[in-house]
């Protein structure tokens, strides 16, 4: 019959659409999907000292992770992902580089790279006073309520059991430059390294400081980048990269495929990717949080420091004057260091970064930022309407005078913060004398926890 005709074509039509979108989807997803899990696990395996299968259940069992297969190579210290046999990813480990996607170039090509680290300082820590060392004091400030901030620390660990939603790794908490309390999930501890995610950008934040502070950058000029010269981009400037406001049509969306994912997943240089991107919005008038203008920062970095100097800068110039050991940054196909995203350390190291920022860019009477930059990072710009963005570092809020309007209602409006994927955070409250590390798997109700730990201060 006609009518039975009609409704077997609709239905072999919606059946044929459907094969083409999901065909479609798992072409463009497929191996962003194992690049992620390949690129995830083997920082977690050789930074970590984690056993692939915890991370595999743990960090990779949610759809669509779930989907591909994950496997260690520990001859070449290397982890692949596929799924289903197909769009095969593989990252290598390199000792002090930790893991970086084979991407663009052979593993061949990558593996006989050369970079300059400089050796950690021999010091051992455990005898020297905090925030240079790991040796922490007796007593800790009369004002403290240590009881309850200890029983709000082990709650905020335990919070849904282990249900990935609320799960939380690690918590640290500096008051006054002293660190009062630290607690850690089983099978972590002060030692290990954790994935700061969009952390990484408020470190490339700090190195620009450094390079402003040498003379090497001028954050209100043009951004040295190649591609630009003779374009309607040649006129972005260093400062719209840091507050976000560059004008590059770059989406911050990892729930499909898009700039974000091609970026950091499917290309072996990531700023190269992020500069070759045309604008959207004229320069300086629109807040877009970007990757893509981190990564551009981080190229611009190696420009101004040289290739012979350039990998050990962060080391020399930050993360070893301020005893910052731990520090691992991660640089893809193309040497340059993952500016956007890709960096581990302990959560103590998490504090001292923030620590450094308290102080105003000073450690042990060093200047290591600029005179002025914290405060710097600390002004939106007025393209910003949400008020909510400095210089690589999140704000709580446009308006001071009205808590439901700031990020975090329970929080005083002049905190501000790194934030990575999954929360990972690095909060500094300068009017509490605060500064709070949160690193775990999935985001939870950080109100909440900064409002109670702020309560445990008298």
């Amino acid at each position: 019959m006609p009518g039975k005709k009609i409704i077997w074509r609709i239905v072999f039509l919606l059946l044929t659409g459907l094969l083409i979108f999901l065909a479609r989807y798992i072409y463009l997803a497929a191996p962003v999907i194992s690049a992620y899990g390949a690129k995830t696990a083997c920082s977690a395996v050789y930074l970590q000292h984690r056993q692939i299968q915890t991370v595999i259940e743990e960090e990779l069992s949610d759809f669509p992770f779930s989907v591909a297969t994950y496997t260690l190579n520990e001859h070449d210290a290397s982890v692949t992902g596929s799924v289903l046999g197909f769009a095969k990813r593989k990252a290598i480990y390199r000792e002090g580089l930790g893991a970086t996607l084979v991407n663009d170039s052979s593993e061949t090509q990558i593996r006989a790279q050369q970079f300059r680290l400089p050796a950690k300082p021999v010091k051992y820590t455990d005898s020297i006073p905090w925030p240079n060392g790991d040796l922490l004091p007796d007593t800790l400030p009369g004002n403290i309520d240590s009881i309850a901030l200890h029983s709000i620390l082990q709650r905020a660990l335990n919070e849904g059991g282990m249900a990935k939603s609320q799960h939380t790794t690690a918590l640290a908490v500096v008051y006054d430059g002293q660190l009062i309390a630290e607690k850690y999930a089983a099978g972590y501890n002060k030692h290990t390294l954790m994935p700061g995610w969009s952390v990484a950008k408020s470190i490339t934040g700090a190195l620009t400081g450094i390079l402003v502070k040498e003379g090497k950058l001028n954050v209100n000029a043009p951004a040295p980048v190649a591609e630009w010269k003779g374009t309607s981009r040649e006129s972005i400037t260093i400062k719209q990269l840091l507050q976000q406001t560059s004008g590059l049509d770059y989406e911050e969306n990892y729930r499909k495929a898009g700039s974000a994912t091609s970026m950091l997943f499917k290309k072996g240089n990531a700023a190269a990717y992020a500069a070759q991107l045309p604008l959207k919005y004229a320069p300086g008038s629109v807040f877009n949080y970007s990757s893509g203008n981190s990564n551009i920062i981080s190229r611009i970095i190696r420009q101004a420091t040289g290739e012979k100097n350039y990998h050990a800068f962060p080391y020399e110039t930050l993360f070893y004057k301020t005893g910052m050991y731990s520090m691992v940054l991660e640089p893809d196909a193309s040497g340059t260091y993952v500016g956007s995203s890709f960096c581990y350390a302990t959560a103590r190291d998490y504090a001292r970064f923030g620590l450094l920022y308290y102080n105003n860019g000073i450690w042990d009477n060093e200047r290591i930022l600029p005179e002025d930059w914290v405060k710097a990072t600390v002004q939106p710009p007025a393209a910003n309407t949400l008020q909510h963005y400095g210089y690589q570092f999140w704000l709580n809020g446009f308006n001071k005078n009205d808590p439901l309007q700031r990020w975090y209602a329970d929080v005083p409006a002049d905190m501000y913060f790194a934030d990575g994927f999954g929360g990972q955070d690095i909060y500094i409250i300068p009017s509490k004398q605060l500064i709070v590390v949160r690193l775990g798997l999935h985001v939870t109700d950080e109100n909440r926890l900064l409002r109670e730990i702020i309560s445990t201060i008298q």
